[in-house]
């Protein structure tokens, strides 16, 4: 066939290839008078992909009103639907929806055609709006009405992006297995290459959400790498590359691939400028990466930024509390968190363990049992591997806290195993430290001193260096800092805890003198004179 001869000719066969970056500058040198609607439609999808998003939306503006004006309402309601999409992703509900009855005033005027693909897509975008405010009822009728058309019109992009509705209303019902099948259909379409570009990017980054939301980490991380070959062939400044790298940044990190993460974070977050939700998800990960190194100053920085663009920072901030001795403050940032009944089951497990955790540490026992009993009830009723660790890692301490020896190591053994299965290094090296001690607890000595030993190097290798510090304290034979005795830093750490001298010396078994008379010790080792200056040295140096 001869080479098309004008640009305009080449643009539409660049974006009809999908070939983004070349429809973009050839679209982008062609004067606007010689574009058709479907012309300006197509560029506004290049700019898009590359990045251009004010551009997107002014050229699908006018695309609009092109057809528009020419009585094309199946054109004007196709248009209209991506112009929500446009505002959707940028959590602009308002403007969003005015694009939703848009499109739906444009097919009410043709009633007696039948329901054709601009139907469907009309009822997709009706769909996620009704996920987004919980209905999730109609969120399930609609995407039940855009599968029957999507098969009907043999529209593979509307079938898969209608399975995502569908399938994601059924797990918000409760429907979990059903819903994850659906889902498992769409992702077929994605790994196979049979969709268009802009439906694979949403499906994949909906579904790889919607596994992590429900703490499903093997069909996340299996799914990842299917579809590891599409996310690489993206423009780089693409934004799904950015909404994609959040979940793959989540996923290295999960995986202890903390440096690939966190250089994936950055990156996100370079490129998710124009949506402040996006960037607030990005800076909530990278705050998490850097108190996991032990960064506590930037990782106190990223997780203001998340705050500020409106993402509550937990439990990353009550564990940074932690870290800085402030069991307390810690409790109470995170009583806060769960008061909101409406996080996704991922995020109440981790807000439920670390409550765990912090309750313990702040002397809250019977918030933490609460904390345990939630979590339980939750790995009954959704039986995902991630929430029964998570359950039996927080049930493990409190039964070491409460003496019930037997039962801790009952526990955290299941715990450390579910995490190696799931091959999740960070939450199987902390449940490794507990069932280590608690091995301790049973008169176990040299089988403690392995397991600490065991994830102290686990520790190590993923370079999370107070963590691995920790673990020192634990150890007794290895020196201590500033000289100290076994027996002092025992009383350290529960200086650090907060722990007033009568409550030290009835934990330790010993009288309130001998624990004056340890401080007195303990500053002059430390060169210090107050509580406040031998905590900060006791986090710093790892001790508490």
């Amino acid at each position: 066939m001869p080479e098309p001869s004008s640009t305009i000719d080449r643009a539409r066969i660049a974006a009809s290839s999908e070939s983004w970056a070349e429809a973009y500058e050839l679209f982008g040198s062609v004067d606007r008078s010689e574009m058709k609607p479907a012309d300006l439609a197509a560029f506004a999808d290049a700019a898009w992909w590359n990045a251009s998003r004010d551009e997107s939306v002014g050229a699908r503006l006018e695309a609009y009103a092109g057809f528009d004006g020419s009585d094309d309402h199946r054109g004007a309601a196709a248009t209209a639907v991506r112009l929500f999409f446009e505002h959707f992703y940028t959590s602009q509900a308002a403007e969003a929806t005015g694009w939703l009855m848009r499109a739906q005033r444009h097919l009410a005027d043709e009633p007696d055609e039948p329901e054709g693909p601009e139907h469907g897509y009309l009822a997709v975008g009706w769909g996620y709006m009704a996920l987004l405010r919980g209905d999730v009822a109609e969120a399930e009728r609609l995407g039940e009405q855009a599968v029957f058309i999507g098969r009907h019109a043999e529209d593979r992009d509307l079938t898969a992006l209608a399975l995502d509705v569908l399938g994601r209303s059924m797990i918000a019902d409760g429907r979990v297995e059903r819903g994850e099948s659906l889902l498992d259909e769409a992702m077929t379409s994605v790994v196979s290459g049979e969709l268009g570009s802009f439906a694979t990017g949403t499906v994949y980054c909906n579904v790889l959400g919607a596994c992590l939301d429900i703490a499903d980490l093997r069909r996340a991380v299996e799914w990842s790498r299917a579809s590891a070959s599409w996310c690489e062939s993206l423009l780089p400044e693409a934004p799904f590359n950015g909404f994609c790298r959040l979940y793959r940044v989540q996923l290295s990190m999960m995986r202890g691939a903390w440096a690939e993460a966190e250089a994936e974070a950055n990156e996100a977050a370079d490129l998710l400028t124009f949506s402040p939700f996006h960037l607030g998800a990005a800076m909530l990960l990278i705050g998490e990466l850097r108190r996991r190194h032990g960064d506590i100053a930037s990782a106190e920085e990223a997780f203001a930024r998340a705050r500020e663009l409106g993402f509550e920072p937990q439990p990353g901030l009550a564990f940074l509390r932690l870290m800085q001795g402030k069991p307390d403050v810690a409790f109470s940032g995170l009583r806060v968190a769960l008061a909101d009944d409406s996080p996704s089951p991922l995020s109440r497990t981790l807000l439920l363990g670390a409550m765990a955790q912090t309750a313990l540490a702040a002397g809250e026992l019977d918030a933490a049992r609460a904390a345990c009993d939630e979590l339980d009830t939750a790995a009954d009723l959704q039986g995902v591997p991630a929430i029964r660790a998570a359950a039996a890692t927080a049930r493990g301490s409190l039964r070491l806290a409460e003496r019930d020896v037997d039962g801790a190591l009952r526990k955290l053994r299941r715990a450390c195993a579910t995490w190696r299965e799931l091959e999740l290094p960070y939450e199987a090296a902390h449940a490794q430290v507990l069932y280590g001690l608690a091995v301790r607890a049973a008169g176990d000595e040299e089988g403690a001193v392995a397991e600490l030993t065991s994830a102290r190097a686990a520790f190590s290798h993923l370079g999370a260096v107070a963590d691995a510090a920790m673990i020192d304290g634990y150890l007794g034979g290895k020196d201590l800092p500033g000289g100290l005795t076994e027996r002092q830093a025992e009383v350290l750490r529960l200086v650090a805890a907060g722990k007033r001298n009568r409550e030290i010396a009835e934990s330790l078994v010993i009288s309130e003198h001998t624990v004056a008379r340890h401080l007195q010790d303990i500053y002059a080792k430390l060169g210090v004179s107050s509580r406040a200056a031998a905590t900060a040295f006791a986090i710093e140096r790892g001790i508490a």
